[in-house]
């Protein structure tokens, strides 16, 4: 099969949140599995160069093609590069005027005004180049708002275009809140006809919605696990467009993210302190304690408990729960790290909480991708209290690491963690802690249980064993998405017709 991924960030180039992770990651696993894939993203240079990459590590290539957006033609370059032992070929679309900037999406906190441009410029370059290249492809999968137009210019343009004639699409959504949505003269910039704005199919409230266009236009629609494919089709968690998901809910499929086994497996992880697996979790996850406890400045107390987190600090991950829990747990004899950034009020109030109990609490604002890894090696208990939770990779990474997950049972998190009631124990499915209720009394709660069982080491030994023994790479992930993938090809083979506007 023939296989186009377009995402706005992919890993190791640009990276903002989980879709650079996941776009890169099933890239490679679909191409392991005997696809041909062709990877797009933006080329941003300033990104690229932050994470250690320069203008030489990418093949300038020959093709340009130059595309309308509203009124102006703009002129697409392409570099080229590919991912270390995988036969993906990436494409980066190169646009220095759209995409040469210090942030992918916005700067100190305010999106680039010119957004909708950006990636409506970025969307129809990848099925110009895709054209130009001769990639002919059976599939092109989009990913959240930025790509959202894909599907549309698929169905309204491109259907009948040597190369296309046989193409599916699909879509996929990551987070439910970030729907690029714009005011409605902003559907002169995608040149696509006036008619197809409309309540049915671009138009929402009034203005032009490319996560809706996505969803509409494309041949199958998926989300990141199975629990957040129900969840969005309710008013809670649908942010509006609960009522188109269920208009199209017989082509919306959950498929839980994979997590990259070159990236994250304790057994061959340069970052950490001493490698380990489940039959060895006992011997060295202890050694990474240790080092993390030195390296966060605090006493190396190897049984006391040590929780923590790596997140953005914000009211969605459940950061204003922390922190009342934490206030009372730290009466305990507990040590707690923080790494991440986010809002103000949370960065300032993680770090007083690390003034005031300095030998129980570390707090790092910032990010450090070894200090990421060291922290997952290090900790015993992961604190994952999210409001709403798309996927979620932490747990998964603290599951392969031994590190026993606490969550709230939302999205992705009640895929991947069971709760270790005595049922579940008993049946040995058990792997972590979840509660229900959003309430910093009911996390201070389950943090005490997970503390009772941390110290009952036969019961927590099994958590980790559980946790570790199951295959989180991409390899069943990739299959699930293959077979959506057909889906779609069967669903456009059997939808032939032009796309009509709807009223």
């Amino acid at each position: 099969m023939k296989i186009v991924l377009a995402s706005s960030e992919a890993i190791p180039f640009a990276k903002t949140g989980g879709l650079a992770d996941v776009a890169s990651a099933l890239s490679k696993a679909l191409a392991e599995a005997g696809h041909e894939v062709t990877l797009f993203m933006p080329y941003y240079p300033q990104s690229t160069a932050k994470r250690g990459l320069n203008p030489d590590d990418f093949e300038v290539c020959p093709e340009k093609v130059s595309i309308t957006v509203g009124s102006k033609e703009v002129e697409a370059g392409l570099r080229k590069a590919s991912f270390p032992e995988s036969s993906v070929t990436v494409y980066l679309i190169d646009q220095p005027r759209y995409f040469d900037r210090p942030e992918l999406y916005h700067e100190s906190g305010r999106d680039y005004q010119d957004n909708c441009e950006r990636f409506i410029f970025f969307s129809r370059s990848v099925l110009e180049f895709a054209d130009k290249l001769g990639l002919s492809p059976d599939i092109i999968h989009a990913n959240d708002w930025q790509t959202g137009l894909i599907p549309a210019l698929l169905k309204i343009e491109y259907q009948d275009r040597p190369g296309f004639e046989k193409t599916a699409s699909v879509f996929t959504i990551h987070n439910m809140a970030f729907q690029g949505q714009y005011w409605h003269w902003d559907m002169l910039l995608t040149g696509i006809d006036w008619k197809y704005f409309n309540r049915h199919q671009m138009e929402f409230f009034g203005q032009l919605n490319l996560l809706k266009t996505g969803i509409v236009f494309s041949d199958m629609v998926t989300t990141v696990s199975p629990t957040y494919a129900q969840e969005i089709r309710t008013e809670r968690f649908g942010y509006g467009l609960n009522g188109v998901l269920d208009t199209h809910a017989e082509r919306l499929v959950g498929i839980l993210n994979g997590v990259d086994p070159t990236e994250w497996n304790p057994e061959i992880d340069p970052n950490i302190a001493a490698h380990y697996n489940a039959s060895t979790v006992t011997q060295g996850k202890p050694l990474c304690k240790a080092a993390l406890q030195e390296r966060m400045g605090l006493p190396q107390k190897p049984d006391v408990p040590l929780l923590g987190t790596i997140s953005r600090m914000t009211d969605q991950k459940g950061f204003s729960l922390i922190l009342d829990a934490a206030e009372n747990l730290l009466a305990m004899d507990v040590q707690m790290v923080f790494l991440g950034t986010g809002d103000p009020y949370h960065e300032a109030s993680f770090s007083d909480l690390a003034k005031r109990f300095p030998d129980k609490v570390a707090t790092y604002i910032g990010f450090d991708e070894s200090l990421a890894h060291q922290i997952e090696a290090g900790l015993d208990i992961f604190l994952m209290p999210s409001q709403f939770e798309p996927c979620g990779l932490n747990q998964m990474y603290s599951l392969i690491y031994g590190t026993v997950p606490l969550v709230h049972e939302v999205g992705g998190l009640a895929d991947s963690v069971v709760d270790a009631s005595g049922e579940n124990l008993e049946n040995g499915t058990a792997n972590g802690f979840s509660f229900w209720h959003f309430d910093s009394t009911v996390l201070y709660r389950q943090m005490r249980r997970a503390i009772d069982m941390y110290l009952d080491k036969p019961t927590w030994n099994q958590l980790q064993h559980t946790g570790m023994s199951k295959d989180w790479s991409w390899k069943q992930s990739a299959q699930n998405y293959l077979s959506v993938y057909q889906r779609a090809g069967s669903y456009r083979a059997n939808n032939t017709e032009s796309v009509s506007a709807s009223h």
